[in-house]
């Protein structure tokens, strides 16, 4: 069951601000290196909703994810519809894509559901690659940010956009909790962990996992919409199935099942891929070796390892 700690407010507030002071402090690349790290994190953080809590390790994020980015950029560069009609319907676009392979996907569990959601991921990485309307595989560019300029913000500053993502990953993670810690999200961590007692209890597990499963599409579509306005361009690259190999490591990385842990996972593998990445091409080794290590060391990954030591550590006091 979701419990928002104190540990996990203190996490969350403490990568936000330090990432808003690199921002701020910091040049284009780094408020750059910001905006990537928020993308990454919401997409992570969305898929944690159903793998961490609802027990489906999904391979077809990172198309969800695409298509949110390319609905938003036909609407507005193609269709000339604006921003806020294009942005409820690239969400609505995404959740219900969500929707179809949550109610298909459902009653299979395992290596079966990764593969599963997998193909789908495929599918919908070969129609938008083939979609020429959408530009095909040469992408499709003139996409607009937001004008919020009767806020006083302008979205085409660097440190602004990098802000502004900032916030919009704040209010992710805000709703996620909100639903986790409601009777949904209990349900669905209940089925989790034992599916067959919830059934017993006259709940449909079919029907929680597929909501679930478009409530995690319906985040993953935000990141999209996001990434289509930092680049100003989207193409098929970003529905290829490795863009959710991605997102599951940063998930694992920070740790499966904590919410907070996914966003942790973001800023350092980001960091670490820039970092290490300016001395050496092998940066991939590099981080693989820390992935092993982290999942070695308990499988909690970093926030989840930190969180069971201090629990740990408070049963010693408790028991002393």
């Amino acid at each position: 069951m979701f419990h928002q700690s104190p540990l996990k407010s203190l996490t969350l507030a403490a990568v936000i601000v330090a990432l808003a002071l690199y921002a701020t402090l910091g040049g284009y690349f780094p408020r750059d290196i910001v905006v990537e790290i928020a993308l990454l994190a919401i997409l992570a953080l969305s898929l944690d909703f159903v793998a961490g809590y609802g027990g489906m390790v999904s391979l077809c994020h990172g198309a969800i994810y695409g298509v949110s980015a390319y609905a938003f950029a036909g609407m507005t560069a193609v269709a000339g519809y604006d921003a806020a009609t294009a942005t409820l319907a690239a969400l609505a676009i995404a959740a219900a894509f969500g929707l179809f392979v949550g109610a298909v996907t459902a009653n299979i569990s395992g290596i079966f559901f990764i593969m599963a959601t997998l193909a789908f991921g495929q599918m919908a990485y070969v129609v938008v690659f083939e979609w020429r309307a959408l530009g095909g595989d040469d992408g499709l560019s003139g996409i607009e940010r937001y004008d919020l300029s009767t806020l006083g913000i302008d979205l085409n500053d660097s440190l602004q956009f990098a802000l502004f993502c900032l916030v919009v990953l704040v209010a992710v993670y805000g709703v996620a909790a909100l639903v986790l810690r409601g009777t949904f999200g209990r349900t669905l961590t209940g089925i989790r962990f034992n599916e067959d007692r919830m059934r017993a209890l006259g709940l449909s597990a079919w029907s929680h996992k597929a909501l679930a499963f478009a409530f995690s599409s319906l985040l993953a579509g935000v990141a999209g919409i996001l990434a289509a306005q930092h680049t100003l361009f989207v193409s098929p690259e970003l529905l290829v199935w490795t863009v959710s190999g991605e997102v599951l490591i940063v998930v694992i990385l920070g740790g499966l099942g904590t919410l907070v842990g996914p966003i942790v996972g973001a800023a350092l593998l980001v960091l670490l891929k820039h970092e290490v990445g300016a001395y050496t091409n092998h940066w991939h080794l590099i981080i693989g070796l820390f992935l092993i290590a982290a999942v070695m060391a308990g499988g909690r990954g970093v926030y989840g390892q930190l969180e069971h030591y201090l629990l740990q550590k408070a049963e010693r006091r408790a028991n002393a």
